[in-house]
């Protein structure tokens, strides 16, 4: 089915997905509001295609890609957590140890586009490991609705847990060498956040439009942090002047980028919501914050 150019879709359509995808409409409101917008020749049915993720196309590092030694799923105790937990380890090619990522998915699961983080993070030279918060319910279950669904049978901070144990896992990794920073997007946002809060020997988080951590819990972070914004995003970006109030009174050092024009999933490149100069800029951003942080 033909899909809509980007530049096609009003932002009230932008908006409506984002409450969709956030669990403030469910399915069948989140269609009925999307029909209004069914005008001009466009269909409901290509509005619905061209808003829906596409996992086809869109990975940007295959499984076999000569830069990766490997891209393997692991398991990993989460005793504070789920129990035992699975994710992707992905390794740069060439011997040696080196410095690690915990890649944190979206609320909906390790899906196709973060496996494919995790493996970006590898062939920058990063080993990575990216857990699967459902891996307890069953692991993610192929699509995006479901997934969330699943994911709200479960305790952010239980998942949270996940992840610190999927941190501990990675800095005792023989082929790491110890150092380990992290990077998450939406739900992965708010747990890189909390990660910096709980964890005082993490080198380095990258949230991407992530819910922010209390005035106390950011007095706690240790680590350096770079904060990545939408400009659209105004759910999320609420939460940022109070945030900043609480690092700056704490010392924290922080920098934070505020992409203008884009809509909260930007750096998502199988969404609509993609904006591919302002990925890349994001992107190229966080690696090298990783290459200065963690040494």
């Amino acid at each position: 089915m033909k899909k809509l150019n980007k530049e096609d879709i009003p932002q009230e359509v932008f908006d409506l997905y984002d409450y969709y995808a956030h669990n403030k409409l469910d399915r069948r409101t989140f269609v009925e509001k999307l029909s209004a917008y069914a005008v001009g020749g466009i269909t409901l049915a290509t509005l619905m295609s061209t808003m829906m993720p596409d996992y086809i196309t869109t990975a940007t590092v295959p499984t076999d890609d000569e830069r990766m030694q490997s891209s393997d799923y692991v398991l990993y105790n989460s005793p504070k957590g789920g129990g035992q937990i699975r994710g992707l380890l992905s390794k740069p090619a060439g011997a040696g140890k080196f410095p690690g990522i915990v890649v944190v998915h979206e609320n909906r699961g390790l899906n196709p586009y973060i496996e494919d983080v995790g493996r970006r993070c590898a062939v920058d030279g990063f080993i990575s490991i990216a857990p699967d918060a459902l891996w307890p319910l069953g692991g993610y279950p192929g699509t995006d609705d479901e997934g969330r669904d699943m994911q709200r049978n479960r305790t952010r901070e239980e998942m949270l847990e996940d992840f610190i144990a999927a941190y501990e896992y990675l800095k005792n990794h023989p082929d790491c060498d110890g150092n380990v920073g992290v990077v998450g997007f939406c739900f992965g946002g708010w747990i890189s956040n909390m990660m910096a809060v709980r964890l005082p020997d993490l080198k380095a988080a990258v949230p991407f439009y992530g819910g922010q951590p209390s005035a106390e819990e950011a007095a706690q972070i240790k680590a350096p942090l770079m904060i990545q914004y939408a400009s659209l995003d105004e759910r999320v970006n609420a939460g940022w002047p109070a945030y900043e109030e609480a690092l700056k009174a704490n010392k924290v050092d922080y920098v934070m980028h505020m992409y203008d024009g884009v809509n909260h999933g930007f750096h998502n490149n199988t969404t609509p919501r993609y904006d591919e100069a302002a990925a890349k800029l994001a992107w190229d951003r966080t690696i090298a914050f990783f290459k200065k942080n963690l040494k």
